[in-house]
């Protein structure tokens, strides 16, 4: 019963990944950039929840939802400040500019409020349910609802509605896209907005999960993250969700075995695994590059 505890844990955990992860994946599918500020945006989505429950006695979904509304503005702003006009520049160009942007939001932060971490206030009692003879933590049952609704939800944007279909579509082929009338610009923004709004809100959940937050916290779950998304398959969506809940439940099994100073290493290691022996990731096909 413990290691079906201890599951339930690791798809809690999962699920954070999951949601930062497809916010890499979505952007790498519609214009192949690697945007290493998502992990940053993650970070001040943690803090936007923080300052409004905290700060602004906001209930915990009121911050989610402005966690989300306002990380879905940043991301948009990042996009059409500092990517928009390296669409057609070099991939290194870009690249060194999505760094320059993380470092830049992070040391702004630390400008403005300090580098010292805050503790995250509680937004609700624990308590733990029994289900089958498991103990399992209304948070994590909440971590877990939080999750599943966004990743449908945006499953639902994706497959269902007109700027879904337009995304679909970029991604597929811009220039194609361009002259059957799609706004590329706006498009590429929208998938920005989305991606960076699911970022916000696994920020509240990891703020709520772990209780400690500080301006540097973006960095390690952005890398994990980006693991997640080549894991199940860069630039697939169900690629970055299912990646994601693997890496969370590897970690927490590491820990669970009493290798807990060896999780983050477990995550590096099935990088340097899957580019070995699968490239592609798991949904990904392998796809020769024409020359």
């Amino acid at each position: 019963m413990e290691w079906i505890q201890q599951l339930v844990n690791g798809i809690s955990l999962g699920s954070i990944y999951a949601l930062i992860a497809l916010g890499y994946t979505m952007v790498y599918g519609i214009i192949k950039l690697i945007n290493f500020a998502h992990g940053d945006v993650f970070m001040l989505g943690a803090f936007i929840g923080f300052y409004a429950i905290a700060r602004w006695e906001m209930n915990v979904f009121l911050a989610l939802i402005l966690a989300m509304i306002l990380c879905a503005v940043i991301g948009v702003i990042i996009e059409r400040v500092a990517y928009k006009r390296l669409r057609n520049a070099t991939r290194i160009a870009a690249l060194i500019t999505a760094i320059g942007v993380s470092l830049l939001i992070e040391y702004t932060v630390i400008f403005f409020r300090g580098s010292s971490p805050e503790a995250y206030p509680t937004v609700f009692t624990t308590k733990n349910i029994e289900i089958f003879g498991v103990q399992i933590s209304t948070l994590a049952i909440f971590i877990l609802s939080v999750s599943i609704f966004l990743m449908l939800l945006l499953q639902f944007i994706v497959h269902k509605t007109k700027i879904g279909k337009a995304m679909r579509a970029v991604s597929h082929d811009a220039d194609a896209a361009r002259l059957m009338g799609i706004n590329v610009d706006n498009t590429i923004s929208a998938t920005f907005a989305i991606g960076s709004a699911l970022a916000g809100a696994a920020g509240v959940i990891f703020g709520i999960y772990y209780t400690r937050i500080d301006p540097l916290m973006g960095i390690m779950p952005g890398i994990k993250a980006f693991i997640a998304a080549v894991l199940g398959g860069i630039g697939i969506i169900p690629g970055a969700m299912v990646g994601g809940l693997v890496l969370g439940v590897v970690e927490t099994v590491v820990s669970a075995l009493g290798y807990s100073l060896w999780r983050d290493a477990a995550a590096f290691v099935i990088l340097i695994l899957i580019l070995i022996l699968r490239p592609a990731g798991i949904f990904g096909k392998n796809t020769r590059e024409k020359v």
